[in-house]
């Protein structure tokens, strides 16, 4: 089953379910009149939903174009957008780009952000920022969005949880991160709003891809229209998903809706840092990496952060090459508040 948001001038959009090829939808307030709705009261709503869904796909029920430039993000805010780093080998590049250090403990306990959740951007929605200085990024990456999930939940309830699946360009701002951390207190202004796909997708729709923990395809990141990266979510994951949602709710509950990622998509290549697509590697899922191998290689970064007209594309194909979650696409822009 696939879930989508349509804009309708409020802040919480329509939900609507989605065919399996992205062509077309219907309305499904009658259900309910959102996503988060539909979260919280799943086991009801998701067997009406998957009625409905296989109702479409039969042309059984009226239905309209589905236009992704329509969508927002499958929950346009959330209680909960907490993003860990599963990849460790994305956290080993980045901290070595800055010159710290990384504890043997990464290996063995995730590490995990709270984001902003009260504005998530449209997945065709342009990233604004006042300032190319602040080194704009992009960071491809997996989400689960999750039920209720107790305080102290077990890995297999954690797993037991997992209710919808989404991709994510994680928006970093790598010039505002250093002294950020240096307070020793976190994020906040280094990571502004994210994009999430235009549809989230139940775990069942994602056939043999999805193991109950990983998701196993390419995660397809372009950049001004090359290919930027190819990696492969199922490989280099330390961490799954139930287990980054165990780790979430180790002191607190989490509420139906939270939203947990994965962290930057990151491969190593023939036991190696990475490799650029254009070499025959799979590239990466953010500047920061590549600028982080050209210092291993050169003594300085070549590749600039994302500038004012650049786009980032960011999707994930099935096995016979057709979209599953629709397409992130933004261009950066500059911000006037005007």
């Amino acid at each position: 089953m696939k879930l989508a948001t349509l804009k309708d001038g409020t802040r919480d959009g329509k939900l609507v379910v989605v065919n399996s090829s992205l062509t077309r939808c219907t309305e499904a307030a009658h259900i309910a009149p959102t996503l988060q709705a539909a979260l919280d009261n799943w086991d009801t709503a998701a067997a009406k939903l998957a009625t409905l869904a296989e109702s479409l796909e039969h042309d059984a029920v009226p239905s309209m174009r589905f236009h992704e430039h329509d969508a927002l993000s499958p929950l346009p805010r959330a209680y909960q957008w907490a993003d860990g780093s599963a990849y460790v080998n994305h956290v080993e590049l980045v901290r070595k780009a800055r010159g710290a250090e990384m504890p043997p403990s990464f290996w063995t306990d995730p590490l995990m952000y709270q984001g902003g959740s009260d504005s998530f951007l449209a997945p065709r929605e342009p990233i604004r920022m006042a300032d190319e200085a602040w080194g704009i990024d992009m960071e491809g990456e997996v989400a689960v969005i999750v039920d209720d999930v107790p305080m102290g939940a077990s890995v297999d309830e954690a797993r037991a949880a997992i209710r919808l699946v989404m991709i994510v360009n994680d928006v970093s701002l790598r010039g505002l991160i250093p002294a950020e951390l240096g307070k020793g207190f976190g994020f906040f202004q280094s990571k502004p709003s994210s994009a999430f796909s235009p549809v989230a997708v139940t775990p069942d729709a994602l056939g043999d891809a999805w193991d109950g923990g990983k998701l196993s395809l390419p995660l397809n990141v372009d950049l001004n229209g090359k290919a930027f990266g190819r990696a492969e979510a199922g490989i280099d994951m330390t961490f799954d998903f139930p287990t980054l949602i165990a780790h979430a709710a180790k002191t607190r509950p989490l509420a139906a809706g939270a939203i947990i990622g994965s962290g930057t998509v990151s491969n190593k290549f023939d036991g190696a840092p990475g490799k650029p697509v254009a070499d025959g590697g799979v590239g990466y899922s953010c500047i920061a990496e590549i600028r982080m191998i050209e210092t291993i290689e050169s003594g300085e970064p070549k590749t600039p952060f994302m500038r004012f007209g650049d786009t980032v594309r960011i999707e994930m194909l099935d096995a016979e090459g057709h979209s599953i979650f629709g397409a992130i696409e933004q261009t950066v822009e500059k911000y006037n508040r005007g």
